[in-house]
C-alpha cells in the first residue's frame, strides 16, 4: 500500500468547543501517539483525509507534514457522528519504516460455490502482522465450485510475503451451507387439531 502525504496543523485549543471550531474550519481533530512520545494534538484536512480513507482504506500509511517535521502514521480509530455521518475525531499511531504492525485486513470472497448452496462469511477481517509500508488492501479467498459443508479457515488464507497471521488459524472465515428448508406441518398433526376442535364442539 502506497504512502499518502497530508499537511496537518498542530492544535493548541482543546475541549468540545475547540473541537467544534476545528470542524467548522474544515478540519478534523486528531491525536498522534506512540513510540513513547507525548500525544500530539493535530488538525487534519477533512476533505483530503476522507478521500484517503475512501480510496485507500483505513490501513493507508500517512506521511504527516507537521510544520517542519514529518511523521509516518497509521489510522487507529475513526469516530463518526452517529446521525450526521461526518468524522468527529481520529486517533493516529506513529510507525517507523521497517516496523511490523498488527492490522485488520478485509477478507474478500470470490467465485461461485456449487449450485443450490449458500456462502456464510463468519469473519469480514483477519488480523495479520506485517511491515508498516507493505500492508495489503485486502486478502482474497475463492469459493469457486465448493460443495456444501466446505470450510475455509483463517490458516488456509494465502498471505502476502512477510505477513504472519495473528488471528487464530482455526477460526472459521467462510463456510458453504445448504439452503434452510422450512418444514411444513405434518398432516396427522393438522388432523389431530381438527378432531380436537370437533370434540370440543
Amino acid at each position: 500500500m502506497s504512502e499518502v502525504r497530508l499537511s496537518v496543523e498542530p492544535r493548541t485549543e482543546f475541549g468540545k468547543g475547540a473541537a467544534r471550531r476545528t470542524r467548522r474550519a474544515g478540519k478534523i481533530p486528531a491525536v498522534l501517539y506512540g513510540h513513547g512520545t507525548d500525544p500530539r494534538h493535530l488538525a487534519l484536512p477533512a476533505i483530503e483525509f476522507a478521500r484517503v480513507i475512501r480510496e485507500n482504506g483505513s490501513n493507508a500509511v500517512l506521511t504527516l507534514d507537521v510544520e517542519s517535521n514529518t511523521e509516518l502514521a497509521l489510522t487507529k480509530t475513526i469516530t463518526v457522528h452517529p446521525l450526521k455521518n461526518y468524522i468527529e475525531h481520529v486517533d493516529l499511531l506513529v510507525v517507523k519504516r521497517g516496523e511490523k504492525v498488527n492490522v485488520d485486513i478485509p477478507v474478500v470472497v470470490n467465485g461461485d460455490p456449487a449450485p443450490s448452496t449458500l456462502i456464510r462469511q463468519e469473519l469480514d477481517t483477519i488480523t495479520i502482522e506485517i511491515e508498516a509500508l507493505h500492508i495489503p488492501e485486502q486478502v482474497e479467498v475463492s469459493v469457486e465450485g465448493l460443495e456444501a459443508g466446505a470450510q475455509i479457515l483463517a490458516g488456509q488464507i494465502a498471505l502476502p510475503a512477510g505477513a504472519e497471521l495473528v488471528t487464530d488459524p482455526e477460526a472459521l472465515v467462510v463456510g458453504i451451507t445448504e439452503p434452510r428448508v422450512e418444514e411444513e406441518p405434518a398432516a396427522e398433526e393438522e388432523t389431530g387439531e381438527g378432531e380436537a376442535e370437533a370434540s370440543a364442539e
